[in-house]
């Protein structure tokens, strides 16, 4: 039987938030670059990280369907929450410690502090020039979301870049990115908060946001007004894939081997159910 980690909440004084929850490499060719399979999953894995019995993970908390900090509970929900339970449990770890960063700051404290980041983090090459990645999570490039009715007005790039357009997007990672590469023409408002960015064009105050294709199937299922227009031929190639530690291939190894377990025993879609519904394109079945 496994143990489970404990738990405890905690802030720390500079605004993040802390959540303390209480481990052959073969690699493969990726979107991004190059990433962890795994082999066979054991407790006894010989990594720097696990040496204390605690793994730090970095997350942002802002990205549902993937992590997400309440603001009123600060309660911490998510696919990756649940998934990153399931993987303290596999690996006899005592505790999680759950560090609080922005998409701006995600791989200078990555790199500064944790073992892991989770929550929806897009396997870019310029990352993989300083991290390593486990297989992808999911696969589904950039799709455009908008006010139901509105979906043909925003299905090709060309037609959200123009100067009649208002596009949103999140302050840091690669959404920013990708609306700075192909909007110029458009007018872009770079928001801060991205729990509320979507309240954002229901509000009528942005036309569209372009994001990853499970974000945006998340986001018009919670919001009866918004619907997504290309998640299922997004704009771009991506993948969603966990962040590791270049240095720790005994990490990379354990937690490669339980990214294939979780896929094959049904733990993979037990987490993305609730989020995605039974029939998503993003169940275990889909997943090559």
């Amino acid at each position: 039987m496994r143990r489970r980690p404990s738990t405890m909440i905690t802030l720390l004084g500079c605004g993040g938030l802390v959540m303390a929850l209480t481990g052959c490499q073969s690699t493969a060719d990726g979107p991004g670059g190059t990433y962890a399979t795994g082999g066979s999953s054991s407790a006894a894995v010989a990594s720097p990280a696990l040496e204390d019995g605690e793994l730090q993970i970095c997350f942002t908390g802002d990205y549902r369907p993937f992590s997400y900090v309440d603001p009123e509970t600060e309660e911490l929900e998510g696919i990756d929450v649940t998934l990153m339970s399931d993987l303290a449990e596999t690996l006899a770890v005592d505790s999680i410690e759950w560090v609080q960063t922005t998409w701006s700051d995600l791989m200078t404290d990555f790199l500064d502090r944790c073992d892991l980041a989770v929550g929806g983090i897009s396997l870019t090459e310029e990352r993989a020039e300083q991290v390593a990645f486990t297989e992808p999570l999911i696969e589904g490039g950039k799709a455009a979301i908008t006010t139901c009715g509105r979906e043909e007005e925003f299905d090709t790039i060309e037609e959200i870049n123009t100067t009649a357009t208002t596009v949103i997007t999140p302050i840091g990672g690669t959404n920013e990115e990708f609306a700075d590469e192909n909007f110029a023409e458009a007018e872009i408002i770079r928001f801060g908060d991205n729990n509320t960015i979507f309240d954002q064009i229901v509000a009528g105050d942005a036309d569209v946001m372009v994001t990853d294709a499970p974000e945006v199937v998340w986001a018009a299922h919670e919001h009866e007004t918004l619907c997504q227009v290309n998640a299922d031929e997004p704009f771009s190639e991506a993948a969603l894939a966990y962040m590791l530690p270049q240095n720790d291939t005994a990490l990379q190894d354990a937690v490669g081997a339980w990214v294939e377990e979780i896929f094959a025993d049904g733990t993979w879609d037990a987490a993305v159910e609730e989020w995605f519904g039974a029939d998503s394109v993003f169940a275990a079945e889909h997943h090559d």
